[in-house]
């Protein structure tokens, strides 16, 4: 058994479903923190005790990030962790940073669930965000890719081989619901989407693509919001705004649709896909990041060119209810395959356990191929 404090930004969206994932089943093996910031991050929807959780103050600017560091600082001290699990670009900034010139320190996972220098951004930018992580990474043990994208992607990037490691997100079986089936068209073939409206998501081509075509026998169902900043859309007649929704409630509003889109401009995996592949839904999905790993065209979803809007017009032209069922059922034997959080946990475990042999070593454990 060992200390871990889990750190993060925000864990709203994807993110809560991951760290959710892993806490419940790290708290059968080892003595588990949580640190995430008040903004945009649900205490109650957080599955581990209040006295194990602490959420500091926060907003993305740079007085906020010096009492972000201040914060984590002094929690670990209080907590004394073997291991320091981060999630994100922002939380594996202030960790690293910290520990960037301490002798001693705890055993340092970093995993950026998405790489800042694979954002839809300018050259010189990746450039500077690239080498941020290079740096960082001098005091990270193991750095845990989301996708085999992103693994290629930051070898090419120059982050450390010996370093990195691919564990696919992976989430448990369907959670039990009470409530009543959600209420859609049977006449109609229903969509859903579900994420923050922004441009990393693709948000605003879907609004355009439905905007631009009537598709009369498709309604669409947004399930989502802004988080970071806010703006007004224009939604086309056949969509429905719902607004977040808890968690827990996702595969009720998935149970109910006949199919899952997902048009996002970059995507460090798409946890949102393999919801989908749980439920027996299909994917409609970008070619961009991870998606293509996850949804094979014509098998369990269909793939489109982001940079070519036609190919989803001609995809949600044709879709068939029979085809979309037959998809779903291959799904989810792919998710049973790949993508149950039980592999994903099993995976991670190994790291940590290779990690902590490795304490105190000037060089950090060379990652195996964990599967």
């Amino acid at each position: 058994m060992a200390i871990v404090l889990h750190i993060s930004e925000f864990t709203k969206g994807g993110i809560e479903t991951y760290l959710n994932e892993v806490l419940k089943y790290q708290a059968n093996n080892h003595e588990v923190y949580l640190m995430v910031s008040e903004q945009n991050s649900d205490q109650h929807a957080l599955h581990i005790s209040p006295d194990r959780l602490h959420l500091y103050p926060y907003k993305r600017n740079l007085k906020y990030f010096l009492k972000a560091m201040v914060s984590i600082q002094r929690m670990v001290k209080q907590v004394k962790p073997d291991i320091v699990h981060v999630h994100g670009t922002f939380a594996g900034l202030f960790v690293r940073t910290l520990f960037f010139l301490k002798r001693k320190r705890p055993v340092v996972i970093y995993c950026a669930h998405g790489w800042a220098f694979l954002m839809d951004t300018q050259s010189w930018k990746k450039k500077l965000f690239a080498g941020v992580e290079k740096v960082l990474a001098l005091r990270t043990d193991v750095i845990i890719n989301i996708s085999q994208h992103e693994y290629q992607m930051s070898m090419k990037y120059g982050l450390p081989a010996r370093k990195s490691v691919v564990v696919y997100n992976g989430v448990s079986d369907a959670p039990p619901s009470h409530l009543p089936a959600f209420p859609v068209k049977q006449d109609k073939i229903n969509l859903l989407y579900v994420g923050r409206f922004d441009r990393q998501k693709g948000f605003d081509l879907l609004l355009e693509v439905f905007h631009e075509n009537q598709f009369t026998d498709v309604k669409l169902y947004l399930v989502g919001d802004t988080v970071l900043k806010e703006f007004v859309y224009d939604y086309p007649s056949n969509a429905v705004k719902i607004g977040w929704v808890d968690n827990s409630e996702i595969d009720r509003y998935m149970k109910a649709c006949d199919a899952i889109i997902v048009p996002s401009r970059w995507e460090g995996f798409g946890i949102v896909a393999i919801e989908a592949l749980r439920n027996r839904k299909p994917v409609i999905a970008s070619n961009r990041g991870a998606l293509p790993e996850i949804i094979t065209h014509g098998v369990n979803g269909y793939i489109f060119d982001f940079d070519n809007k036609q190919e989803l017009v001609t995809i949600i032209q044709g879709l068939s209810k029979p085809q979309l069922e037959t998809m779903g059922a291959h799904g989810e034997k792919i998710f049973f395959e790949k993508f149950h959080s039980d592999k994903m946990n099993k995976q991670i475990e190994r790291l940590y356990a290779d990690a902590l042999k490795k304490q105190g070593d000037p060089y950090s454990v060379t990652v195996k191929k964990y599967v």
